[in-house]
């Protein structure tokens, strides 16, 4: 188990896509992370865990743009984090998905539509659009459920539905935020099933736990642990 601000760390090379040093993050006087060193390679699947209010879903908004950069060295699918501007995060968004515990469906809206809305915003030309959207709809076992509302999904469903969303545009790496945290034991082994396919893949996948019998289902993944801060979020 790497401790993720001291060992384990992959060695740098033109397959890295996640390379984090010396990464730290306070709101006001409160310390959230601090010296957070952290790589991932193409293909590689990890767990990020730690105590309640570690600041993992700290980390994992930083990482995607949602967070303003304070301190530190972080590049991630070749965006500079330091560097990335409110007009180009669309950009570090097309290379960099996110998965959220409570889904971000649009609960009114068709499977396919949730699906097709990262390439809608691309402005990607229709027949190929409906291409990639069936193809993630296939793999996600949703191919069926394509017109359905995504309100009449059950909860397993409508996370299968985000996951579909966020890899539907091919990302280099995909954060996942406790994506199971609200999903029974079965319906949790699946979702981990799936997001570990994508990392066989090519996709680098960051997926933030507690879940430590979920965790050892996976042997061979690199699991990095952020330790306890008093205060964190």
């Amino acid at each position: 188990m790497d401790a993720a601000n001291a060992t384990g760390e992959a060695p740098m090379g033109p397959d890295t896509v996640l390379d984090l040093a010396g990464v730290a993050c306070t709101f006001g006087d409160r310390g959230v992370l601090g010296g957070i060193d952290l790589t991932l390679a193409q293909g590689d699947f990890a767990f990020l865990t730690g105590p309640s209010g570690s600041g993992k879903t700290t980390l994992l908004r930083l990482l995607h743009g949602s967070l303003p950069w304070q301190e530190g060295r972080g590049m991630i699918a070749g965006h500079d984090l330091a560097a990335v501007t409110p007009a180009g995060l669309y950009r570090l968004r097309r290379d960099v998905s996110m998965v959220f515990q409570d889904f971000r469906i649009l609960p009114d809206r068709s499977v396919f539509d949730n699906v097709a809305l990262p390439l809608l915003v691309r402005g990607m030309e229709r027949a190929r659009l409906r291409h990639r959207v069936r193809a993630a709809l296939l793999a996600l076992e949703l191919a069926d459920d394509a017109e359905r509302s995504c309100a009449e999904l059950p909860g397993g469903g409508q996370q299968r539905v985000a996951i579909a969303r966020a890899v539907v545009a091919g990302p280099k790496i995909m954060l996942a935020d406790e994506p199971t945290g609200n999903l029974d034991a079965a319906l949790s082994v699946k979702v981990l099933s799936i997001l570990r396919q994508f990392a066989v893949h090519g996709t680098a996948v960051l997926m933030a736990t507690h879940d430590r019998e979920l965790m050892a289902g996976v042997p061979d993944a690199r699991v990095f642990t952020l330790p306890g801060r008093e205060g964190a979020a």
